[in-house]
């Protein structure tokens, strides 16, 4: 899980970070301002905003968020509960065909019932 850093709290000139060049290099660098942030706001649009409004925004994300998780909650039960009957249904089919199959092959294998079908 993701630290996060209280920058109001640290009121330091410049603050060390790590800044993300490429999806997988991080290389250092300062932050001289801590009192504006730029936010990721999704689809390479970013914002700027006081740590204070920031927090705010990331809040009510979250919370966002969260609501809709818990609308979506029953739904995925239904589907998983739908999913487990299908899965289970599909067990017993085969298990019926498995038995179809042995039963079919001993009765074409054995001598004894096949000298009724020669008359």
């Amino acid at each position: 899980m993701a630290e996060s850093v209280n920058i109001i709290k640290l009121n330091l000139p410049q603050l060390e970070i790590l800044e993300n060049q490429l999806d997988s290099m991080y290389v250092p660098g300062k932050l001289h301002d801590v009192e504006h942030v730029l936010i990721n706001v999704g689809t390479g649009y970013y914002i700027e905003k006081t740590a204070e409004d920031a927090k705010g925004f990331f809040k009510r994300k979250m919370d966002f968020l969260t609501k809709q998780m818990e609308k979506m909650q029953p739904a995925l039960q239904e589907k998983h509960a739908t999913n487990q009957a299908a899965m289970e249904m599909r067990s017993q089919k085969r298990q019926q065909l498995t038995l179809i199959a042995t039963l079919r092959l001993m009765f074409i294998s054995s001598p004894f019932l096949n000298c009724f079908f020669f008359f």
